[in-house]
């Protein structure tokens, strides 16, 4: 691995927030992967693992240096006793994962010694995670037939609905979207569940997804969903809420020209394509629920597996995500800022006024 992105930057300046970054690679198998510690000042580092055919290692790098900032964020916005990690596998999952690849990676991890802990993301499922197990004792998100919580998407999904009740009771004074138009982009794993609480809820619902299935399956479970062919044609219609919930970066200057929607509420992390977005969504009149304030039922899922699963303890502790959402709104309300830095500002007095003692992490 290069020591200089083609950013010009080296690892040590693109990480200089970072405690740890570490690069994987056995041949045997193709795997080369990266893990990255942001924080372990509120405890170990939690994040899951992205498997996806990056462009570059440097874009790897960036991916997951940004996703393990956000999940020291997100952690501690939940009010969990973990730090921020996040890890990259770099390859097509469909061409290059094997139990062989998966276990070598599980492997490395728990050469960390239980300063990362990993858990699914884009490309890793539950099944995957009982691979890894096979060779690290650092491993939630199990399947329930291990003793897991299964598929953390679930809680996922639960969490964003509570955010986007918050939302709509700080813009329309009630805590629902009945009969408001919600458009999500995305409906896999995320999005599919989404879907259900709006429509139970009684929203109109617009989906979008670049995999035809997963429309496709919505629309035979919810004949009344309406479909559209992309994103940029979701968000360029009339909307009342929009839901990213594929990849990031989904909130960029040209959605924001077109966007009519009111809201932003998604489970998709790193969801603002650069600093100063989040002030532009303010300026046009959006409300912008941070996404991973909204987003952390999932982490919330699988943390609560260290401590012996119950997904009624889990779900109940995700139904708070409402309050905190709300809470960020008063503060950005009292504060004068945006959202987005009432969310940050929530997350470092917690890292600092609770992690300020703990130093780095060492099991």
């Amino acid at each position: 691995m290069s020591g200089a992105p083609s950013s010009g930057r080296d690892v040590f300046e693109l990480g200089s927030e970072h405690e740890q970054v570490v690069f994987c690679n056995d041949r045997a198998t193709g795997l080369k992967a990266i893990i990255a510690l942001h924080s372990t000042a509120l405890g170990p580092g939690l994040g899951g693992t992205r498997f996806y055919p990056y462009a570059s290692t440097d874009d790897a790098l960036v991916d997951v240096l940004n996703l393990s900032r956000g999940m020291s964020y997100k952690n501690a916005l939940a009010g969990l006793d973990l730090g921020g990690g996040k890890a990259v596998i770099i390859g097509d999952p469909a061409e290059i994962k094997t139990e062989a690849l998966l276990r070598a990676y599980g492997r490395f991890v728990q050469s960390l010694n239980g300063r990362y802990y990993t858990a699914c993301d884009v490309g890793t499922f539950s099944e995957d995670m009982d691979h890894i197990a096979r060779e690290c004792d650092f491993v939630t998100g199990r399947t329930v037939a291990h003793g897991g919580a299964g598929d953390s998407s679930v809680l996922t999904a639960y969490g964003v609905f509570q955010g986007m009740r918050a939302a709509a009771e700080q813009l329309w004074g009630e805590p629902t979207l009945a009969g408001r138009t919600v458009g999500v982009a995305g409906v896999g794993k995320v999005g599919r569940h989404l879907v259900r609480h709006l429509v139970e809820d009684g929203a109109t619902v617009v989906v979008t997804d670049v995999y035809a299935p997963s429309v496709e399956a919505i629309r035979s479970a919810y004949p009344e969903v309406q479909a559209v062919g992309s994103t940029d044609e979701l968000v360029a219609g009339a909307l009342d809420v929009y839901a990213p919930c594929a990849l990031g970066g989904a909130i960029s200057d040209e959605v924001v020209e077109v966007l009519s929607a009111k809201i932003v509420c998604g489970a998709a992390n790193n969801q603002l394509a650069h600093p100063g977005i989040e002030k532009q969504l303010e300026e046009r009149g959006v409300l912008y629920a941070p996404d991973y304030c909204v987003n952390s039922g999932g982490v919330i899922q699988v943390a609560d597996e260290l401590e012996g699963f119950s997904f009624e303890r889990a779900q109940q502790r995700a139904a708070g995500i409402f309050e905190t959402t709300r809470r960020v709104f008063e503060l950005a309300k009292a504060d004068g800022v945006t959202p987005a830095d009432a969310a940050d500002r929530l997350a470092e007095r917690r890292m600092r006024e609770v992690g300020r003692l703990r130093g780095i992490h060492l099991r």
